[in-house]
């Protein structure tokens, strides 16, 4: 197992990262009852287009490595909102999810990073527990379409 960045430079990276990305979201768009949230529209060109840091937990096995999970982040000062976090099914709870956003709040505190935001749907309480595990509080619950919230999560950089 793994941790790496991901640099997407190749529209084969950028279809396995999509697979992963499909394959976890429809797990989210059921808990949520909402099929149209955005990673489920995404193709190459706006993975490409993307304004983010990807990482990737690689596991490995029988001599190869798959793409098991991955997270996305975009930085603004001091502000860094995780925008993507994602675990292809097969791989649910191995702790992939805690083993990302654990690596990116490290790297991006000892980058200097003073704040972290998340969203994720009312509904899914999974991302919710992951992420109030981490000292994330609710910071807004607000509707998209009729029917359907979402919650924002921050929380300050831990200083040691």
């Amino acid at each position: 197992m793994s941790i790496q960045r991901l640099h997407l430079e190749t529209n084969e990276d950028i279809l396995v990262l999509l697979s992963l990305q499909i394959a976890s979201y429809r797990v989210e768009a059921e808990l949520i009852c909402f099929d149209d949230i955005p990673p489920l529209k995404d193709g190459i060109q706006s993975i490409r287009e993307a304004e983010e840091t990807f990482y990737g937990f690689f596991v490995h096995e029988n001599d190869e490595s798959t793409l098991a999970g991955a997270i996305s982040y975009s930085r603004e000062g001091g502000a860094v909102t995780i925008c993507r976090m994602m675990v292809h099914p097969k791989y649910f709870r191995r702790g992939i999810a805690r083993s990302l956003l654990q690596h990116i709040l490290m790297d991006q505190q000892l980058n200097g990073a003073t704040r972290f935001i998340v969203s994720t749907g009312t509904e899914n309480l999974p991302a919710i527990q992951l992420y109030e595990s981490f000292g994330f509080a609710v910071r807004r619950v607000f509707t998209v379409p009729p029917g359907v919230s979402l919650t924002t999560f921050e929380r300050p950089a831990i200083i040691s």
